[in-house]
């Protein structure tokens, strides 16, 4: 079976612009828990999550570091330390998305995006045309439907 039979084509997404807090209430609304950020033409920038959203109100770690002659020798990357506290800081979803999205074409077999999922340990696939437009999505609950529905 192919994707486009499964996925669902009517997909609700936000703008890099939109708020923390809009992304937070279409989750809720919708009963879903992420949200594809999508540009002026459609295409996939990013994706919100709810695991993102909730990761925003948890405590942040800073890198542990080692103090010698005078300088700083880091245990940990400061670089992704910093990257966390600005999500964490996020108030438009461009800040806090996720930008390296998995994504699936129309015509790929469910298994493929089965194993993508298990694979990235995704829960969602943003699906694209070869415009790369978003055309739909297929989460683990519709493949779900698909394998065991009685």
């Amino acid at each position: 079976m192919q994707i486009k039979e499964v996925m669902t084509a009517a997909v609700i997404t936000v703008s890099a612009g939109d708020s923390v807090e809009k992304c937070a209430k279409l989750l809720q609304e919708h009963d879903i828990s992420g949200l594809p950020v999508t540009d002026d033409d459609g295409k996939v920038v990013g994706i919100v999550t709810e695991g993102d959203l909730i990761r925003r109100a948890s405590r942040i770690q800073a890198p542990g570091y080692l103090e010698i002659l005078g300088g700083l020798i880091y245990l940990g990357s400061p670089a992704k330390f910093v990257e966390e506290l600005q999500r964490a800081m996020a108030l438009e979803a461009g800040l806090l998305m996720s930008k390296d999205v998995i994504s699936i074409k129309p015509d790929q077999d469910l298994e493929t995006a089965a194993t993508l999922m298990v694979e990235k340990n995704i829960s969602r696939l943003p699906v694209i045309d070869d415009d790369e437009k978003l055309i739909g999505i297929v989460s683990r609950r519709d493949i779900m439907k698909h394998l065991y529905d009685q």
